[in-house]
C-alpha cells in the first residue's frame, strides 16, 4: 500500500531552510499519527512530496482517515506502483485499476514523466487512452471536462496509477511553528480558534477558566481531547484549568454592574499571561469576534488588551457567527458546542459597550486581588492525553461493568456519530440507541427512568465517565457495557 503526500503550497515557495524544517516536521507527524494503524510505517521523501508505504492494506481507510487531518497537506494520493516495461503494461495495470469505471463513460488520461523515455508525455496519453477505449468500453476520450481522469505518473522506470486522491486540510504542519495557550471555553468560538491556530502550525495548549460546575470542566476536557486526537498529530501539549469561581464571586460583590464583563475577560488575560510560560507559549488566542457580544467592541477590547504585554491572536476576528458554526461543523466541535453545559456567573444588565479605562481602573481598585493570585496558585497543568482519565477520577465509584448483558438493559452507544456511521455496534436481542456523550446529560432525563441503561463507547474510559457522574447525581439504573 503506498499513499503520495502532497504539500500546502505556501511551503513550496518558502526558502530552501525553511521548506526542509517544514517537511521535516510533517513526515515526522505523519509517522507519529500513523504507527497507531501500523508500528513498522515507513514515512519517507524531502523536497517534492512524502511517500508512504505500508504492508497492512486492510488500514487503507484508516490511514486516509488520519492523513486527511494532518495539517500542511494540500492532497494525498493512493497508488499503485510498477515496473515500466513499456505503454501496454501501463494499459494492462490501467484496466485492473479503472477498468470497471470506464465501461460506458466518457474519459481521459494524463499523464506525467520524470526521467529519459523514449516517448513524450502527449504520446503515451495517445496510446493509453486509445487502447483504455477499445479494451474498456468506453464511449469516447475527451480531453476537457472528462467523466472518469486516469492519472499516470511515470518516475524513470517506475510507474504510478493514481487510483484516489484526497483533499487534505493545508496549512503548516502542526510543530513548525512557536506554542500558544488558547483560552477555551468548550463553545463554537473557541473550538474553532483553537483549530484555526493548529491549522497554521501553532503548537496550541489550552487553558480553561472553570467559573462553576464540573460539568462544564467535563464538557471542555472533552472537546479539547478531541481537538488534540483528530487533529493534533500526537504532539505533547497541555491542558490547565484555572479555579475561577472565586474570581467570579469578587467581580459580583465589588465591582459595578457595567464593567463586570470587561473586568472578568481583562482577569482571565491576567491570569492566563501568568501560566502562558510554564507551557512556553509565546501568545494567548481568543475566540473573539468584533461586536459579537458587548465585551467585544473594539473599544472594549483595546482596554482588555492593556492588562498584559503579551501577544493576543484573535484568529475569528472578522467572521460572523453563522461562518463560525459553520466551521465548528465542518471540523466536529458542533456537537459538542451545542451541548456544552456552559456556566455564566457574570452577566452584566446593562453591559459597557464603551469602557472607559479610568472607571475599570476605578473598579479594580475594589477587587481583592488576593484572590486572583490564589487562582494562579492552584491553576492544575496536565498533559492532553491524560485528561479523559482525569475525568474519571473526579467521578470515582462503583461503576457496574456488563460483559454479557442477561436482563432486559438498553444499550445506548454514546461514541461520536461519525464512529458510530463507521463501526455501528450490534448487540443480538439487545435495543441499542445512539445517544453522543455530549449530548447525554441533557437527554438522560427525557428517557424512560424505569429502565437500565449499559453505556457503551469501545474502550470504556468515556462510558465509565459518564456513567459515574449520571451515579453522582443519583441515577443507579445505569452501568458500562464493556464486552
Amino acid at each position: 500500500m503506498k499513499f503520495i503526500v502532497k504539500f500546502f503550497p505556501e511551503i513550496t515557495i518558502k526558502s530552501r531552510p525553511v521548506r526542509k524544517a517544514f517537511v521535516k516536521q510533517l513526515r515526522q507527524n505523519i509517522r507519529h499519527v500513523l504507527r497507531d494503524h501500523d508500528e513498522n510505517v515507513t514515512v519517507a521523501g524531502n523536497w517534492d512530496f512524502i511517500e508512504i508505504l505500508s504492508d497492512l492494506d486492510e488500514q487503507r481507510e484508516a490511514f486516509i482517515e488520519s492523513l486527511r487531518n494532518i495539517t500542511g497537506i494540500a492532497h494525498f494520493q493512493y497508488v499503485r506502483e510498477f515496473p515500466l516495461t513499456d505503454l501496454d503494461g501501463i494499459v494492462e495495470e490501467a484496466l485492473v485499476s479503472y477498468g470497471d469505471v470506464l465501461k460506458d463513460s466518457v474519459f481521459a488520461v494524463r499523464v506525467k514523466r520524470v526521467g529519459q523515455h523514449p516517448f513524450t508525455s502527449v504520446d503515451a496519453e495517445r496510446h493509453i487512452g486509445g487502447t483504455l477505449k477499445a479494451r474498456s468500453g468506453a464511449l469516447a476520450v475527451r480531453l476537457k471536462a472528462p467523466e472518469v481522469l486516469v492519472p499516470i505518473d511515470i518516475r524513470d522506470d517506475r510507474v504510478w496509477i493514481i487510483e484516489q486522491r484526497i483533499e487534505g486540510l493545508g496549512g503548516y504542519p502542526l510543530g513548525s511553528q512557536d506554542a500558544v495557550l488558547s483560552l477555551i471555553s468548550g463553545g463554537y468560538d473557541s473550538t474553532v480558534s483553537s483549530f484555526m491556530t493548529m491549522s497554521r502550525g501553532l503548537k496550541t495548549h489550552f487553558c480553561f477558566f472553570n467559573l462553576g460546575g464540573d460539568a462544564h470542566e467535563i464538557g471542555v476536557k472533552q472537546v479539547s481531547h478531541f481537538l488534540w486526537d483528530k487533529y493534533g498529530s500526537n504532539l505533547g501539549v497541555k491542558f490547565i484549568t484555572i479555579p475561577f469561581e472565586d474570581v467570579v464571586g469578587e467581580i459580583l460583590n465589588n465591582v459595578d454592574n457595567a464593567e463586570m464583563g470587561v473586568i472578568l475577560k481583562r482577569m482571565m488575560l491576567r491570569a492566563a499571561s501568568r501560566v502562558m510560560e510554564g507551557v512556553s507559549a509565546k501568545a494567548l488566542v481568543t475566540g473573539e469576534s468584533i461586536a459579537q457580544v458587548s465585551s467585544q467592541t473594539l473599544v472594549n477590547l483595546k482596554v482588555i488588551d492593556q492588562v498584559t504585554d503579551e501577544l493576543v491572536i484573535r484568529p475569528l476576528v472578522t467572521m460572523n457567527k453563522q461562518e463560525i458554526i459553520d466551521k465548528a461543523k465542518e471540523i466536529g466541535t458542533a456537537p459538542f458546542a451545542a451541548s456544552m453545559p456552559e456556566f455564566c456567573g457574570v452577566i452584566s444588565v446593562k453591559p459597557t459597550t464603551r469602557a472607559k479605562m479610568h472607571r475599570v481602573e476605578r473598579e479594580e481598585g475594589k477587587f481583592n486581588f488576593e484572590v486572583l493570585d490564589n487562582a494562579v496558585n492552584n491553576a492544575r497543568v496536565m498533559s492532553i492525553q491524560d485528561v479523559i482519565e482525569d475525568v474519571n477520577q473526579q467521578y470515582q465509584g462503583e461503576v457496574p461493568i456488563v460483559r454479557m448483558p442477561v436482563g432486559d438493559e438498553i444499550i445506548i452507544d454514546i461514541r461520536h456519530p461519525d464512529e458510530v456511521e463507521r463501526n455501528p455496534v450490534k448487540v443480538s436481542g439487545r435495543q441499542v440507541i445512539n445517544i453522543p456523550f455530549f449530548t447525554l446529560g441533557n437527554k438522560w432525563s427525557s428517557l424512560d427512568q424505569e429502565a437500565t441503561y449499559l453505556l457503551y463507547c469501545g474502550k470504556g474510559v468515556m462510558s465509565r465517565i459518564h456513567a459515574s457522574h449520571l451515579m453522582s447525581k443519583g441515577n443507579e439504573n445505569v452501568g458500562v457495557y464493556l464486552p
